[in-house]
């Protein structure tokens, strides 16, 4: 078989798979809204498509400019923002966290009851500031609908209710009990929003500022910020949730969307919404060893120490793991500073390296480095929860198909 044309190591021709397995498997029966996918090795674009409706009711088209609600892929940004004011000596990675936030020094163990009346044990160790990064705090989310604990949060509406502040959560959770003592489990949470009230901390800057100065105006990301400006309107997506009978039905308007407001909870777990050209930015900057268009965001060495695996004796997560999650496969992959992390190629069940890296949002984007090879993955789409199809899985399959 003829070889098609490649562009640096990758095969165009088997790269144009992306497209014939999305539009066959998802956007012509109905399951995706739309997508946009980006494939880039050694700092050059190799494949960039745009598939069916932003916006089904509208009969929008997905464009490149579109805006997405990217979630949790949030959390990478925000955790180098902390790791940024660690390279200024503002913070130690073991630093207990009640250093900066008083108000936890004597945090509680749920042993038993419903909130309010929850009876708690003591706590064995002390958070560490390391705990928020790896998800290790004993934190939880109140999404997960998993626990009493958790309960509390959504009664407390602390995933983001309207009139939450990061200051409001940080003090609601010194008064609800920890799912665990911090350092023996993992558990996905509200950590990376406690990392976003401690830059805003220790910076003495609002959030929003910090990140637009620091991060996005470097890396040249006018697009990315926590709510959709009005000059954006026409380019923000729909949301749709999954529905078993309909395939999906529509969960966030743009024209009415919580997104379109100024808000109050600057969420460094998810608040963001982005384009697919600002967060190729930011994470080639990170392909790059931190640094993209000549603006350097993070050191080379200090972005080595996020992206390896911190689980405590190289673990991955299922050994770790106190609850199911979806936003990426368990087995053979550890967690960093900010990111998963496939430490076993062979455990894990899909083609890679080791070391590759990313996360992924609520709304099934997801972006993956593999600094072995170079190599960024971007994918957007807006459909609610991103356990719904393997579409991670699959492109992983393809991309790293078209490795020659």
């Amino acid at each position: 078989m003829r070889e098609s044309k490649q562009v640096t190591g990758l095969s165009s021709g088997h790269l144009t798979h992306i497209e014939d397995h999305l539009d066959r498997r998802y956007i012509q029966p109905g399951k995706l809204p739309g997508a946009l996918t980006l494939v880039a090795r050694r700092g050059e674009i190799a494949y960039l498509k745009a598939q069916g409706l932003m916006d089904v009711e509208r009969n929008k088209p997905v464009c490149r400019d579109t805006v997405f609600r990217i979630y949790s892929m949030t959390k990478p940004i925000t955790s180098i923002a902390m790791m940024q004011l660690y390279e200024q000596g503002r913070f130690l990675l073991d630093d207990p966290v009640h250093k900066y936030i008083p108000a936890w020094k004597n945090l509680r163990v749920y042993n038993s009851g419903v909130y309010p009346n929850f009876l708690t044990t003591p706590a064995t160790s002390t958070m560490t500031i390391r705990d928020l990064f790896t998800h290790m705090s004993g934190l939880t989310y109140g999404f997960m609908n998993r626990t009493n604990v958790d309960a509390a949060y959504r009664e407390l509406k602390l995933d983001g209710g309207r009139n939450l502040t990061l200051e409001a959560l940080v003090g609601h959770l010194a008064e609800v009990p920890l799912e665990f003592s911090p350092g023996t489990a993992w558990n996905y949470s509200v950590s990376t929003d406690v990392l976003g009230y401690l830059v805003q901390l220790l910076a003495d800057q609002p959030f929003d500022e910090y990140l637009r100065e620091h991060i996005f105006e470097p890396l040249a990301m006018p697009d990315t910020g926590f709510h959709v400006r009005d000059d954006q309107l026409n380019r923000f997506a729909a949301c749709y949730q999954y529905d078993p009978v309909d395939q999906f039905k529509l969960q966030d308007d743009p024209q009415t969307s919580p997104f379109r407001d100024k808000r109050r909870f600057l969420s460094g777990g998810g608040g963001l919404v982005s384009t697919i050209d600002d967060y190729f930015h930011f994470a080639q900057a990170l392909c790059q060893g931190g640094e993209f268009g000549g603006r350097r965001i993070i050191g080379r060495k200090t972005l080595e120490f996020m992206r390896r695996n911190h689980l405590p004796g190289n673990q991955d997560l299922p050994g770790l793991s106190v609850g199911p999650f979806s936003e990426t496969p368990y087995a053979g992959t550890g967690f960093g500073l900010g990111f998963s992390v496939k430490t076993d190629v062979a455990k894990s069940q899909i083609n890679g390296s080791v070391g590759e890296y990313g996360w992924g949002g609520l709304a099934s984007t997801n972006f993956i480095i593999d600094p072995v090879e170079e190599l960024v993955v971007i994918f957007m789409t807006q459909l609610i929860p991103s356990s719904t199809y393997p579409i991670r899985q699959e492109l992983r399959a393809i991309v790293n198909g078209a490795l020659v």
